[in-house]
């Protein structure tokens, strides 16, 4: 592994989160088609790209929530440059940009011994689980869809199952540029919530939060409506069985998993009201 004198790591651009984007939908990731700027949005500093004279040679989001927590995703670098000590330099760079926040990452499993020497540790899988959506809209009239009337008991009920307060970001995620959220009102208390985007391949389902595995099954199946006969994703997390059967019971099949892991205590998450988390590629 050799150092790269000449190496400047700077803030993204927008062609820089474009062309790392595309890096990434090269290797097989599925990011939705508007998810990015989203992430961008709660913390522009966050997305860092490296470059090696002119050429860009890595990225990634290190996306801060609060003072306390932060997540890393999108951690990726141009074949021409890997090997090289460029990596570990962005990924030195984007720990600073965090301080000493607890920081969330989902990595691939074979890649989990070198996150443990910089400090991370083993909480738990996410699977995803991947096939055609075949739900019917349920006729239930507590079904609402997510509008500015019901947003602040959304945001209430997003931050215990996240883990940190968001509310910037849920406020930017669940409506408009392709995303359609879905909520469980029931005597006038919030009982759940997801949302569902178009990706590159089809569409995701994320979050999906929920008191209790009845109420997942009625917002899965309100969301994967609206996409029938398409590819629909979720990714629950494997210490929650019921989530896990929420997905098979609609005939999604996992197709590749990733661990959850944490620099600092694991935060002491709900995982039993989490059926799908938001996202794997951009934290």
């Amino acid at each position: 592994m050799t150092e790269q004198p000449d190496l400047v790591i700077r803030p993204m651009m927008h062609d820089d989160l474009q062309r790392t984007l595309d890096w990434a939908a090269a290797e097989g990731w599925n990011p939705g088609l508007a998810d990015a700027g989203v992430f961008r949005a709660t913390d522009p500093g966050g997305f860092l790209t490296a470059f090696v004279g002119e050429e860009p040679a890595a990225a990634i989001s290190v996306v801060r929530y609060g003072e306390t927590f932060g997540f890393l995703g999108l951690y990726i670098a141009a074949p021409a440059f890997r090997g090289k000590g460029i990596g570990w330099r962005l990924w030195q760079a984007g720990m600073t940009h965090q301080g000493g926040r607890r920081v969330g990452l989902d990595g691939v499993p074979a890649q989990q011994d070198n996150y443990r020497k910089s400090g991370f540790e083993f909480a738990w899988r996410n699977v995803r689980y991947e096939g055609l959506a075949r739900a019917d809209m349920p006729l239930d009239p507590r079904l609402q869809r997510i509008g500015q009337g019901i947003l602040p008991s959304v945001l209430a009920y997003d931050r215990p199952c996240f883990g940190a307060p968001r509310d910037d970001f849920v406020t930017r995620w669940v409506r408009g540029e392709g995303r359609i959220g879905y909520a469980l009102i029931d005597e006038g208390e919030l009982r759940g919530y997801g949302v569902i985007r178009p990706c590159r391949q089809g569409h995701k389902i994320g979050p999906l939060f929920a008191d209790d595995p009845e109420t997942a099954e009625l917002i899965f199946r309100a969301l994967a409506s609206e996409v029938k006969g398409e590819t629909v994703a979720l990714d629950p997390p494997e210490p929650n069985d019921e989530a896990l059967e929420l997905a098979e019971r609609f005939d999604l099949s996992p197709v590749f998993e990733t661990a959850r892991m944490y620099r600092g205590p694991a935060p002491e998450l709900p995982v039993g009201r989490i059926f799908g988390v938001t996202t794997f590629e951009l934290g």
